[in-house]
């Protein structure tokens, strides 16, 4: 089943009456890491009143988040909504809050956590990790061109070309592709070149 995260690690923050607020985003693939990862912004922000958390990770289909010292419903809660809301899952965000000394109620907390999760989230690339099978092709020198533009056209994507007496090209395509794709490398090579299934993996693309 193919779903939605993060590429990459980033942050965002903004003030809100005083109060300094800065969330931070992640890619992660087990509840361990996504701990590791609280555990690494709480590291950085020891002097904060807050670092809530929330994260959602697919194994075991675990969804996991604290307040951390705010009122209950205002800060973990909201910050899983947005992910919920942004279709993310092997993510985790922490917001960091400095108090300013102004109090927000429950309200204005709600909504400035689910802010900065949302910055957060939409100062990370979004990528779709789509499930695919992968393939090598052993093909001539003189093949290699119109072999990487069938891939190309099969909506096909190459992680490894090696050059040797040949070339082995290591591509990946989705399930159902598989039978247009070799009808359409056996018409532009006249059958010259062939392909073999060597498993299958999660395959990041940006969207």
């Amino acid at each position: 089943m193919n779903y939605r995260t993060v590429k990459n690690k980033t942050s965002a923050e903004f003030t809100e009456k005083k109060s300094r607020f800065i969330g931070y985003i992640s890619p992660v693939t087990t509840e361990e890491e996504a701990m590791e990862f609280v555990a690494e912004i709480k590291a950085r922000h020891r002097d904060a009143r807050h670092n809530v958390y929330a994260y959602i990770v697919r194994k075991n289909n675990i969804m996991r988040y604290s307040d951390d010292g705010e009122p209950q419903g205002t800060a973990g809660f909201p910050s899983l909504e947005v992910l919920q809301k942004e279709g993310l899952t092997d993510v985790a965000v922490v917001v960091t809050r400095y108090f300013g000394g102004i109090l927000l109620g429950g309200g204005g907390l709600l909504r400035a956590y689910s802010r900065a999760v949302k910055d957060a989230v939409d100062a990370a690339v979004p990528v779709r990790m789509e499930m695919r099978k992968i393939y090598i092709s052993k093909v001539s020198y003189p093949l290699y061109n119109t072999v990487i533009k069938t891939i190309a056209s099969c909506d096909g994507i190459i992680s490894d070309s090696e050059f040797l007496e040949n070339v082995t090209i290591k591509f990946s395509l989705k399930p159902d592709e598989e039978i247009d794709f070799k009808v359409k490398l056996d018409d532009a090579t006249n059958a010259c070149a062939a392909f073999e299934c060597i498993g299958e993996e999660y395959i990041c693309v940006e969207e």
